[in-house]
């Protein structure tokens, strides 16, 4: 199977099923004398882990991570970095039910008819578990890009219908302190109250929703990025686009600004007296022609109703005949909660990955 790895320079490849022995990442490219900080690297883990609260899914895994190599005395030594995350709560009978029937919205029909075989405990390898390795080592880019002075931040700015307003991110740590305050994620209290109402009285009904997660990246430097293929904000793109369950993303106005009129839309620059040069307003997001301009980079994520609902649902099985199918097991009824924390890795792999191969220039 192909795709399993990300980036050119800081380059990982996952592995491991939802219900194998465990799930992990080798980190390629990693520079050295990085210090490893694993208390940050756990918490970035339990951020994403299952049954953290009534609105998760109660799935209960520790995701506690083991670093087999790469790393000495505290500091990456340059070379590939082994980790890997042990599976601890496999309930595999909870998905008996579906070994030959195809779940509607999920990959087991697509896996069956591409591959000719598929995990159907969990999903295997489609299963979003294979996140847990991304956000181990989205937590080393983090370390990284910290040395840099990047910060990396996002939360949960809608639940369905439900709109969070626009938030300060001047100081990360506020930010976070606020994210962190509330179960679900989001950096204004009350929206996240009416957010998490909403969402438990969905999984009471046992049906899910969706929403997004809005990502801010902080001091990045100007000129990060690819001219053409590899615009920076194209790979941040496909970076979020290959997160389960997203189904949308845009940066800056985004589908806003196809609205708006370009006298309106245009960032109109500025200089100041310390040299430095900025824009006024921030409607690029960030990213100029496929490459940072040195305002903070914004986009948002959409992450679509989780597939498995507690009813029944029509659907056929391998042999194509007409079949009914109702969830079983421990799902989120809304993934974004534990999607932010996927989000910042994903995108702080991505910086690190452009900081590295900007390099070349200097």
């Amino acid at each position: 199977m192909a795709g399993n790895s990300f980036g050119q320079i800081f380059k990982i490849t996952t592995f491991g099923e939802s219900h194998g022995a465990a799930i992990g990442v080798i980190v390629d490219g990693c520079p050295s004398n990085i210090e490893i900080d694993l208390d940050f690297i756990q918490n970035e883990l339990d951020k994403r882990k299952p049954g953290q609260s009534k609105i998760t899914t109660q799935r209960k895994e520790s995701d506690t991570c083991q670093i087999l190599s790469g790393v000495f005395e505290g500091k990456t030594t340059g070379t590939p970095i082994a980790i890997i995350i042990p599976n601890e709560d496999q309930k595999s009978k909870d998905y008996d039910h579906n070994k030959d029937t195809f779940r509607p919205s999920h990959a087991d029909y697509t896996y069956q008819t591409k591959y000719g075989i598929r995990d159907h405990r969990g999903g295997g390898r489609s299963s979003a578990r294979e996140t847990a390795a991304r956000v181990a080592a989205g937590a080393l880019a983090k370390l990284f890009l910290k040395q840099k002075g990047i910060d990396v931040i996002a939360h949960v700015s809608s639940v369905g219908f439900i709109d969070s307003p626009e938030v300060t991110t001047s100081n990360v740590d506020d930010f976070v302190k606020l994210r962190e305050s509330n179960i679900v994620r989001c950096a204004d209290a009350e929206t996240a109250d009416e957010m998490i109402h909403l969402i438990d009285s969905i999984r009471k009904e046992g049906d899910t929703i969706g929403g997004k997660v809005t990502c801010y990246i902080k001091n990045c430097p100007v000129g990060l990025g690819e001219p053409v293929f590899d615009k920076l904000h194209a790979d941040l793109g496909k970076a979020m686009l290959s997160i389960n369950a997203v189904h949308g993303f845009d940066y800056g106005s985004g589908f806003d600004g196809s609205t708006m009129r370009g006298s309106e839309h245009n960032d109109a620059f500025e200089a100041h007296e310390n040299g430095k040069i900025s824009t006024k307003t921030n409607y690029s997001g960030g990213v100029q022609g496929g490459i940072s301009n040195g305002m903070d980079i914004n986009f948002r994520v959409a992450f679509k109703p989780v597939a498995t609902i507690m009813s029944n649902q029509e659907t056929v099985n391998s042999a194509g005949e007409a079949a009914e199918i109702k969830g079983k097991g421990r799902h989120d009824p809304c993934v974004v909660p534990r999607a932010v924390a996927i989000v910042e890795a994903m995108a702080a792999l991505v910086i690190a990955d452009h900081y590295l191969r900007n390099q070349i220039y200097k």
